[in-house]
C-alpha cells in the first residue's frame, strides 16, 4: 500500500528482511557463536537484573525508614531497570534468525520497550540527581518534597519514556525515506537516532554539572569540618557521599557511553561507522547499567544492607522451616541453635527502634 505524505512516498508492504537486506544487516539463518555468547550473556545478566530489582523494591516497601522522597524515586528507578530486563529478555528471545518473522508491528513493539525503559532508567537518574542536589544544599538528609509531588514527578518520567518509545513507530521511523534507514536499527530514521543519543547526552552533561558543584559543595564542608571535631561525623558523611558520586558518574560514563556513541555515528555516519560489528556487545554493556544503579544507590546504604539481609534470612528460614515439616526425623529434634541466636538478636530490637526513632542525620552512610 503506497501512500503520499508531504512529498514522500510510503509504501507499507516492505516486511522487515527487505529493510534488513536494505541497510546490509545480514539476519543470520542459524545461530553462530558470536550470537550464543552474546544472548547467553545478555539472558544472565537480565535474570540478575530482575532479581536484584525486584529485592530492592521489596525492601523499599517494607522498611518505613524508606518512606521518604528519595528512596520512592530509588524505587521507581528500579522499577524501570526491571522492566528493562523484562524489555531485553524479549529482545534475546526474538533476534537472530528469529527475526526474519517478525512483523512489523512486532519489531516496533520489540525496540520500543527497550526504548521506554532505558528511558526512563535515565529520567530517574536525572531525578534523582535534582533531589540530591536540592537535598544537600538545604542541609538536610531527605528533601521536603511532599508525596504528591513524588508521584507527579513519577507519572512524567513514565510519560517521557512512553512518548520516546511510541515515536519511531509512529511519526518517525523510515518507512517513507529509504535513504534515511539506520544500519543498527533498520526501521529507524537515522535523524531520530542522532536525536534520541544527542538527547542522552545531553542529560548525562546536566547531571555532570549538577554532581560537580555538589562535589565543590561537600569539599567546602568536609574542610570547615575538619577544623572542628564536632562535626567529624558529618564530614565522614559528605566524604561518603562523594564516593557515592563518583561510582554513579563512572558506571553511567562506562555503559552508556559505548552505546550512544555507536547510534550518534550510526546515524551519522550510516553504513560507514560499521556499527554492526559491534552494536550487540554494546547493548549488553547498557543492559548493565540498570545491574549497577541498584548497587550503588542501595547496597551502600547500611539500612538498605541490612534489610536486604533480612528478606534473603526469611526467605531462608522459610525454605528451611519447609523442609522440616516434611522430614519426619526433623520434626522431633531439639530446638536447633540458630533459634537461641534469633532470641539473642531480639535484645538488641529495642536499640535499633531507639535508632530509628532519632533525627535522621548527616552521619547516615551512602545516599
Amino acid at each position: 500500500m503506497a501512500k503520499e505524505i508531504s512529498g514522500w512516498t510510503c509504501d507499507y508492504n516492505h516486511n522487515v528482511t527487505f529493510f534488513y537486506n536494505l541497510v546490509g544487516k545480514k539476519i543470520s539463518e542459524e545461530w553462530t557463536t558470536r550470537d550464543s555468547v552474546v544472548i547467553g550473556l545478555g539472558l544472565t545478566v537480565c535474570l540478575i537484573v530482575v532479581l536484584a530489582n525486584m529485592l530492592v523494591m521489596v525492601a523499599i516497601f517494607m522498611n518505613q525508614r524508606f518512606h521518604f522522597p528519595i528512596y520512592y524515586l530509588l524505587g521507581n528507578m528500579a522499577a524501570a531497570d526491571l522492566f528493562a530486563g523484562i524489555a531485553y529478555v524479549n529482545l534475546m528471545l526474538n533476534t537472530g534468525p528469529w527475526t526474519s518473522m517478525l512483523t512489523k508491528e512486532q519489531w516496533y513493539i520489540r525496540g520500543a520497550l527497550i526504548d521506554i525503559s532505558l528511558t526512563a532508567s535515565v529520567a530517574n537518574l536525572l531525578a534523582v540527581a535534582v533531589e540530591r542536589h536540592q537535598s544537600i544544599f538545604t542541609m538536610r538528609l531527605h528533601s521536603t518534597m511532599s508525596k504528591r509531588r513524588v508521584v507527579l514527578v513519577i507519572v512524567c518520567i513514565w510519560a517521557v519514556a512512553i512518548i520516546m518509545g511510541l515515536v519511531p513507530s509512529t511519526i518517525w521511523n523510515c518507512e517513507c525515506d529509504l535513504n534515511d534507514c539506520s544500519t543498527v536499527a533498520p526501521l529507524y530514521s537515522r535523524r531520530f537516532l542522532v536525536f534520541w543519543a544527542v538527547l542522552n547526552l545531553l542529560t548525562f552533561f546536566i547531571m555532570v554539572a549538577m554532581y560537580t558543584r555538589i562535589f565543590i559543595y561537600v569539599r567546602y564542608k568536609s574542610g570547615y569540618a575538619s577544623q572542628h571535631t564536632s562535626e567529624m561525623r558529618h564530614s565522614q558523611a559528605v566524604v561518603n557521599l562523594m564516593k557515592t558520586i563518583s561510582m554513579v558518574l563512572g558506571a553511567f560514563v562506562i555503559c552508556w557511553t559505548p552505546g550512544l556513541m555507536t547510534l550518534l555515528l550510526d546515524g551519522l555516519l550510516g553504513k560507514d561507522s560499521h556499527a554492526n560489528s559491534y552494536e550487540k556487545f554494546c547493548l549488553v554493556i547498557a543492559e548493565c547499567n540498570s545491574l549497577v544503579n541498584p548497587i550503588i544507590y542501595s547496597l551502600r546504604d547500611d539500612e538498605m544492607r541490612m534489610t536486604f539481609k533480612s528478606i534473603l534470612c526469611c526467605l531462608c528460614r522459610r525454605n528451611a522451616g519447609q523442609q522440616r515439616e516434611r522430614s519426619p526425623v526433623e520434626t522431633f529434634s531439639p530446638e536447633p541453635k540458630e533459634t537461641l541466636v534469633c532470641v539473642q538478636k531480639s535484645e538488641d530490637r529495642t536499640a535499633c527502634m531507639e535508632r530509628n526513632n532519632k533525627e535522621d542525620s548527616w552521619t547516615m552512610q551512602g545516599l
